[in-house]
C-alpha cells in the first residue's frame, strides 16, 4: 500500500525520526500508525512520547483557583496567530470565561457556550471577540475541580496546571500549604507527569513497555546474548525508570532531588499537622495535539516519500 506524505509527517513529528526511517516502518506496518511507532521503538529510534502530536496551535491555556468559590479550573483558547495571546481584550475573555466556568459548572464545551457571560451568553462574547480581533477563535477544553486546591500558568500561557487535594480546612488555610500546592502544580508543568501513581497505570502499558524492552535488547548487540534472567531484572529496572518517569507521586522532586513527590506530601502533612493526598490533576499544554499547516515541512516529506 501506499504510504502518504502526511503520514510519514506525522510520524515523523511524534518521533523525532528520521523520514526515510519514519516511511520505512510505516511501510513494514502495513500503514498501521501505532505499529509503526512501536517498530521505530522497538529499533531504538524513538523514544515514548506523552505528546498527541507536535504542538502548534496558538492562543493560551489558563488556569487559576478561586478561593471564595472553592473551585480551579483550566482552559484552554486557540486562535489562528500568536499575536493574540497578547492581545489583552483576548486575555481578559480567556480570564472571565475560567471564572464563568467556576460559578456555572457547565458539563462540556456545548453547555459552556450557552452559559451567561456579560450582558449575553458565552457565544455571543465569543462571536464579538472575534469580529474585534479578525481571526477565528475557538473554546478547546477545560477542567473543573472544587475543593482545596492549587494552580499554576507557565510561560504566559503555554502551560496551565490545576491540582485537587484531599484535605482539612484547616490545613488549607494555612501559608505553607498554598507554597506546597504551587510546588506540586509547578512540578505537574515542569516535569509532565501522565499518571498520579502507579495503580492508575493501566496493565496494557506495562505489558507493552516490557514487550518494546525486550525488543529493543534483542536488536542491540551488546544484550541481544544475555542470559534471559539477566534480561528480566533489565526489564523490571526499565520499567521502576517508567514508573518514576511518568507517574506524579514516584517523580524526583525538582526542587529536592533527594525526595520524591510522594515524600514531599508526606513530610508538608505532617510539618502542617494533618492529611494531604494529591487526589487528582490537569495539565493542559497550548496546542497538544493540534497541527499548524507548515508547507515547507511537508513538501520536503513529500520530496523523501517519492524517493
Amino acid at each position: 500500500m501506499g504510504i502518504s506524505a502526511k503520514e510519514v509527517m506525522e510520524l515523523r513529528k511524534q518521533t523525532d525520526c528520521g523520514m526515510m526511517e519514519c516511511k520505512q516502518a510505516l511501510t513494514d506496518a502495513n500503514g498501521d500508525f501505532a505499529k509503526a511507532v512501536e517498530l521505530l521503538r522497538e529499533k531504538g529510534l524513538a523514544t515514548a512520547t506523552k505528546k498527541a502530536g507536535r504542538i502548534a496551535a496558538e492562543g493560551m491555556v489558563y488556569a487559576t483557583y478561586l478561593a471564595d468559590k472553592q473551585a480551579a479550573v483550566a482552559v484552554e483558547v486557540n486562535a489562528e496567530t500568536d499575536f493574540v495571546a497578547k492581545n489583552d481584550k483576548f486575555v481578559d475573555f480567556v480570564h472571565e470565561l475560567a471564572a464563568v466556568i467556576a460559578a456555572q459548572k457547565p458539563a462540556d464545551v456545548e453547555a459552556l457556550m450557552g452559559c451567561k457571560m456579560g450582558a449575553g451568553t458565552v457565544d455571543d462574547e465569543l462571536k464579538g471577540l472575534i469580529l474585534v480581533i479578525k481571526e477565528n477563535i475557538k473554546i478547546r477544553r477545560f477542567a473543573i475541580y472544587e475543593g482545596y486546591c492549587a494552580s499554576y500558568v507557565h510561560g504566559g500561557g503555554t502551560h496551565a496546571v490545576i491540582v485537587k487535594f484531599d484535605t482539612t480546612a484547616e490545613v488549607a488555610a494555612k501559608d505553607a500549604f498554598v507554597d506546597f500546592g504551587k510546588d506540586v502544580a509547578m512540578q505537574i508543568a515542569a516535569a509532565m507527569p501522565t499518571y498520579l501513581c502507579k495503580e492508575d497505570v493501566p496493565a496494557e502499558v506495562i505489558s507493552k513497555e516490557k514487550e518494546i524492552l525486550l525488543a529493543q535488547m534483542a536488536n542491540d548487540p551488546k544484550t541481544a546474548n544475555k542470559p534471559e534472567a539477566i534480561k528480566e531484572k533489565m526489564v523490571v529496572g526499565r520499567v521502576s525508570k517508567y514508573y518514576k518517569e511518568n507517574c506524579l507521586l514516584d517523580q524526583a522532586f525538582i526542587k529536592d532531588g533527594n525526595m520524591d513527590i510522594a515524600k514531599y506530601v508526606a513530610d508538608t502533612a505532617k510539618a502542617l499537622g494533618g492529611d494531604i493526598k494529591i487526589a487528582a490533576f490537569t495539565h493542559y499544554t497550548k496546542g497538544e495535539g493540534l497541527e499548524k499547516r507548515n508547507e515547507d515541512f511537508a513538501a520536503e516529506v513529500a520530496a523523501a516519500v517519492q524517493n
